[in-house]
Parts: structure tokens; C-alpha cells; sequence
């Protein structure tokens, strides 16, 4: 099985994609972990990629997904995996399709993470991330040391009350319409309350999924 989270930023798509792959029995594939993993071990597309992010570019979705697709095609998925992050725009979506679709695979489901603003808001104010390994925290005060990895914990300038309305607003134009990108190619949304404990969102995803 392979589930595509989406849902806004703050929404916790990435503590439930560790939860639910501990449930499941299926791997995360967090884009932004991978693409690190590729650049770090030199692989062909990791040289590639780290040619963009040497001058300061974004790298383009094309070298990302042949990321991806490395990844898919590997042992540990062969079961199916959880993928955080790898969808953002109606294009990466249609990209993401093709390239399952040609290595014989598809997107079984779909998880929507679902907050309000103003919960959202308050969530990332809040929050602090590793420097290092990028693990976020809330609650936690900067400059005390990530759990995961010893790191020192940063606030973003992104978290800021201000910054993080307009992430919620660029979630809104680009990310959004991905929602109905699925739907229309027959793909199943489920919905899920995330304004919760994390234990319980996890459940209420596994139910879903269960469905």
C-alpha cells in the first residue's frame, strides 16, 4: 500500500508518517530525508541534485521524483510506503502518478490532515527543530539539544506568527488544489481531525485506512 499525506504545514504529517509506519509495517519516505540521503552518499541523482543546491536553486521535481523512484524500486518498499512531503503541487502529484504508473505501482490512498488556522498558528509559534537532523519539537526552548541526534533546537524565522499565515496561504493556492486533483483521477481522500493528541490522530488514520 502507498499513502500520500497531505495537509497543512503544523498539521503533523511528519510525527503521523513515523506513527503510522510503526503501525503498518511499511516505511517513511520523507522527500526532504531521501534527497539529503542521496546528495550525502553521491549516488548519480544525488550529484545531480546537489549541482542545484550548490548555486542556490531548487531542485526540480524531475531529479527529485528520479529520487524517488530509486527509492520505490528498492526492497525495503516493496511492501508499499508512507510519502511525506513528496506532494505539494498538482504538477508533482501528476508527476508522482507517472512515475509509480511505470514501475508498476500506484497511490492506494490518500490521508488530509485536517487543523485550523489559529490551532496551526499556535502549534509552529511554539515550535523548535534540530538544526542537525531537522526533527521538530513543541514546547521546547532553543538552544536545548534534539532527542534524535544531540542537535542544538532552533526557532525558524519561518515560525514566526506572521511568516506562518503566509505558508498558510501559499498551502492554500498550491497544495490545496491537490485535493482535487486526486479526487478527479478517482483516488481515495480521507479526512482526518487532527486537532487532537497525536495518539488519537493516529488512530483515527488507522480507522480510516481501515475503512
Amino acid at each position: 500500500m502507498i499513502i500520500v499525506l497531505l495537509g497543512p504545514p503544523g498539521a503533523g504529517k511528519g510525527t503521523q508518517a513515523d506513527k503510522l509506519a510503526a503501525r503498518l509495517g511499511i516505511p517513511k519516505i520523507a522527500t526532504g530525508d531521501v534527497l539529503r540521503a542521496a546528495v550525502r552518499d553521491g549516488t548519480k541523482r544525488g550529484r545531480e541534485a546537489k549541482s542545484y543546491m550548490d548555486r542556490g536553486d531548487l531542485v526540480p521535481d524531475s531529479v527529485i521524483l528520479g529520487i524517488l523512484q530509486d527509492v520505490m524500486t528498492s526492497p525495503a518498499t516493496k511492501k508499499g510506503a508512507i510519502l511525506d512531503g513528496a506532494v505539494r503541487t498538482v504538477p508533482q502529484a501528476n508527476g508522482l502518478g507517472v512515475m509509480l504508473d511505470e514501475i508498476g505501482k500506484k497511490v492506494d490512498k490518500v490521508l488530509l490532515f485536517d487543523v485550523d488556522d489559529d490551532e496551526l498558528v499556535k502549534r509552529l509559534s511554539t515550535r523548535t527543530v534540530c538544526e542537525g537532523c531537522q526533527a521538530p519539537y513543541m514546547g521546547r526552548d532553543p538552544g536545548t539539544s534534539c532527542e534524535k541526534c544531540g542537535g542544538k533546537l532552533v526557532r525558524r524565522k519561518d515560525d514566526e506568527p506572521e511568516a506562518i499565515r503566509n505558508r498558510l496561504e501559499v498551502y492554500r493556492r498550491q497544495t490545496a488544489p491537490v485535493v482535487d486533483w486526486y479526487r478527479d483521477h478517482k483516488k481515495k481522500v480521507l479526512k482526518i481531525d487532527a486537532d487532537a493528541p497525536v495518539d488519537d490522530v493516529t488512530a483515527r488514520a488507522v480507522e480510516a485506512l481501515g475503512k
